[in-house]
């Protein structure tokens, strides 16, 4: 069943062309494949003029629809562009389609996208000029303002450029997790302020430091709440202080001595449970910037611990259900709301972080690696350090992970409006390039290197309310941003230009558009003649057949207000056309299954054939040149030039020029006669020779050397014929381009002397005798090999011969014995 409906399917195509929708009609919506595939192998079209292209699938009725359609699209403004019973749609195509339609390139409304940078100021060291520059005053990525105007499907594409400042500031905060089992570890941070300051002063002069701490939610069962524990949630021995979620216990200072002052007040305090809760610190840290102090520089996290972390949804084992606010809530450097809302989730942690340009350095045991590996790949622009037991190594960790972080680049953008993308080209170090998301980055950047993104935003449409947009690109970790202002080119420029309620479209029922009318509310129409309300669908039918026995717009178009609007073909080079459908400008003859041969248009399936072509397939070329044979003469003068080719009017001729006569004698044979007569007088016809051979010029010549060549004339035979005395003779025929005959002859004949007697004989004899030597030979090879055999044999016989004195076949013993039965068995000797 299936191989007759495809078979069926075949056999349709070949009959007419029929679009997608058609075929829909007849098929499951599954065969489509192969039914599309079948009709390209069968008309020769491919996948894309199947499909049709954007432009005319959008069926655009003003020129702001079709330029959203896509990059490509035109609309054609020329107010006599349309023919009868084409759509108002029709005038949005591809450039080249519209042209070839016949609309000029000056008459095309094809608006393009632009970028122009509106702030660009230049790259800046940290030092200039040895004057020590603000924060504010350093610039690391170009330009830092742009505005595009962007066309639905049009890229618009400019470079970011990229380099790391020298001396660039850096805030560094640590935050610690002081539960009992980070004893050891407090007494190494004590001094870290002073040590890392220095550590940091190789990097940039202009460094500051501040120290945080957290425990746990001051909640059951995260910590005990006997007022016991409440005060020292250690053993008795052990004096440690109360529990709490997160204190900022220094903002960021430049003073390496005072953190080593304050840091050396704090004292362990205790929990529950393993896991901690430095989320609720990381929180607070990030959404805190005054009271913290942060600054638009380089804004680092450490965090040190040595256990797990709580996250969200692990509040409800305390009862709290309200999910983390992501806001401030410190009063007196303390975090008061712990109780109150549930950890933060590590998603959120990631938006706030990226928020405020925060890097992260995990400084964890090696215990908890795997587990803050895991995070680090979760939260951009953070690093895992392993922390010795006593935290001895924290400086090292810091300054490692630092370098690791301000090595890498990586682009992060804001969100984008609906039907905007955006992509990225990187251009690193050493010529490495990439794209996709390995495009946002570069690796292995130090300090004044310089690389450029290449970044290219699209838009698809225009967004409903049709206003700009603005989105921002920085890189991770920086405060730095570069501004970009969307503009959207939803009209064409002559939409400005409209003129409302215009007497052309009929009584003012619509706008007179770029070269269209743009109907009213409830006016319909191609100049919105019609109202929706007030027509009969009968009276419209009738003016859209050519007679009572037709098919409304001869099932080509739809009727609409009375008048035939054609369908779209799949293929938008395939139209139709006329008042009433009947015209389409691809059902014309087809010659080497090409539309009118390749040499002509289809206008109303007939063709119209260029100049030097004719018939109804434009296959018949009037250009006589393929007929002239090497004798210049059409034909070889034996028939006519048709279409290009010769018809021989002679029969027994043939061939491209009719130069083949398969049942003719040879040129040569055919005058043999009458050139031996004339030259020597000799032949068949020497006495009828003035009667029979006149119709050619005779000229003499003395060798065949000096006959004429084939370069000398056109068309030229050369001859070589045996006389009645054995002998050869030499000459050539030629036909001029008068048509005149001329024969060139050699009166040298070439005769065959007689043959040489004794060097026959001498032969024959030497060829006897060497025969007869070779067979002597031959009889002595072959008794040598036969007397060398019968030798062999007889060796190997005589080898074999043995001969034995004591046991001679012939000899027979002299002595007999007897024995008588009865006597005592003995035996009588004779």
């Amino acid at each position: 069943m299936r191989s007759s409906r495809l078979l069926f399917y075949v056999v349709a195509t070949r009959a007419r062309v029929i679009s997608i929708p058609e075929a829909e009609r007849c098929f499951p919506t599954s065969e489509m494949d192969v039914r599309l595939l079948l009709i390209s192998l069968l008309l020769g079209l491919s996948r894309a003029q199947l499909d049709g292209n954007e432009c005319t699938k959008a069926s655009a009725q003003s020129c702001g629809e079709c330029i959203q359609a896509g990059e490509k699209c035109g609309w054609c403004i020329d107010k006599d562009f349309l023919k009868q019973g084409e759509q108002k749609s029709t005038r949005c195509d591809e450039i080249e389609a519209l042209i070839k339609k016949g609309c000029s390139e000056a008459s095309i409304e094809n608006p393009r996208g632009t970028v122009s940078v509106n702030k660009n100021q230049s790259l800046t060291d940290r030092t200039k000029d040895g004057v020590k520059l603000k924060p504010d005053q350093i610039t690391q990525i170009q330009p830092q303002k742009l505005t595009l105007n962007l066309r639905s499907g049009e890229a618009q594409t400019f470079n970011l450029i990229f380099k790391r400042a020298e001396d660039y500031p850096i805030d560094l905060y640590y935050l610690m997790d002081l539960s009992y089992s980070m004893k050891d570890d407090l007494e190494n941070v004590k001094n870290l302020g002073t040590d890392l300051m220095a550590e940091m002063q190789k990097i940039t002069s202009d460094f500051r430091i501040g120290f945080g701490s957290f425990v746990e939610k001051t909640v059951m069962p995260y910590i005990s709440t006997t007022p016991a524990k409440l005060l020292n949630p250690c053993t008795s021995d052990q004096n440690c202080t109360s529990p709490f979620s997160y204190k900022n216990v220094l903002s960021l200072t430049s003073q390496g001595s005072q953190f080593n002052n304050l840091v050396s007040k704090q004292q362990i305090s205790g929990n529950l449970d393993s896991p901690e809760g430095g989320f609720d610190a990381i929180m607070q840290v990030a959404v805190c910037p005054n009271q913290i102090g942060w600054r638009n520089v380089t804004r680092l996290l450490v965090f040190s611990t040595d256990a797990g972390f709580h996250f969200a949804g692990d509040g409800k084992l305390g009862g709290i259900v309200l999910p983390n606010d992501g806001k401030c809530h410190l009063q007196d450097n303390m975090y008061t709301m712990s109780h109150y809302y549930d950890y933060p989730s590590i998603a959120h942690l990631v938006q706030k972080l990226s928020e405020n340009n925060i890097q992260t350095i995990f400084a964890v045991t090696e215990e908890f690696q795997p587990v803050y590996q895991e995070l680090k790949n979760l939260i951009p622009k953070s690093a895992v350090g392993t922390l010795s037991s006593d935290s001895g190594n924290v400086i090292k960790l810091i300054i490692d992970a630092y370098n690791s972080l301000s090595s890498e680049i990586i682009l992060e953008n804001s969100r984008l409006p609906e039907g905007v993308s955006i992509s990225y080209i990187s251009h690193c170090k050493n010529g490495v390039s990439d794209k996709g998301e390995n495009g946002r980055k570069c690796s292995n950047i130090s300090i004044g290197d310089q690389v450029m993104f290449e970044v290219a935003i699209m838009a698809k449409g225009c967004p409903s309310n049709g206003k700009s947009e603005t989105i921002k690109i920085k890189p991770q970790g920086f405060t730095e941003e570069v501004e970009i202002v969307l503009n959207f080119i939803c009209e064409c420029a002559c939409h400005k230009e409209g003129i409302p309620n215009s007497p052309v479209c009929h009584f003012g029922n619509g706008t007179l558009e770029c070269g269209a009318c743009r109907c009213n509310e409830g006016r319909i129409g191609r100049v919105c003649e019609c109202s929706k309300d007030e027509v009969r669908t009968d009276d419209l039918d009738a003016n859209c057949r050519m007679d009572n026995g037709t098919d409304i717009c001869n099932n080509n178009g739809d009727c609409v207000c009375g008048a035939c609007e054609c369908k779209k073909r799949d293929n938008p080079e395939e139209r139709y056309s006329g008042k009433f459908c009947e015209c389409d400008n691809f059902n014309c003859d087809r010659s080497n299954n090409k539309l009118c041969g390749g040499h002509g248009r289809c206008e109303c399936r007939k063709c119209i054939c260029e100049a030097n072509y004719t018939g109804s397939a434009c296959d018949c070329s009037l250009d006589t040149s393929t007929c002239l044979a090497s004798n210049k003469q059409i034909c070889n003068g034996r028939g006519t030039c048709e279409c290009g080719t010769c018809k021989c009017t002679d029969l027994k001729f043939q061939g491209p020029t009719c130069e083949i006569c398969p049942t003719c004698p040879g040129v040569c044979t055919e005058h043999k006669d009458c050139v031996q007569c004339q030259a020597f007088g000799t032949g068949e016809k020497k006495d009828t020779c003035k009667e029979q051979c006149n119709k050619f010029i005779l000229v003499k010549k003395k060798k065949k050397e000096e006959l004429p060549q084939p370069n000398d004339q056109p068309y030229i035979n050369h001859c070589k014929e045996r006389d009645a005395n054995d002998c050869w003779f030499f000459f050539t025929y030629a036909t001029k381009n008068d048509s005149t005959v001329e024969v060139h002859v050699a009166e040298e004949l070439e005769c065959p002397s007689g043959p040489d007697i004794i060097p026959i004989v001498a032969g024959v004899v030497a060829g006897i005798v060497l025969i007869g030597l070779a067979l002597l030979l031959i009889w002595k090879l072959l008794m040598i090999i036969h007397d060398r055999r019968e030798f062999a044999k007889f060796e190997k016989e005589k080898m074999n011969a043995r001969w034995d004195a004591q046991q001679n076949p012939i000899y027979k013993s002299p002595i007999n014995k007897f024995q008588n039965p009865s006597y005592g068995n003995n035996g009588i000797t004779l």
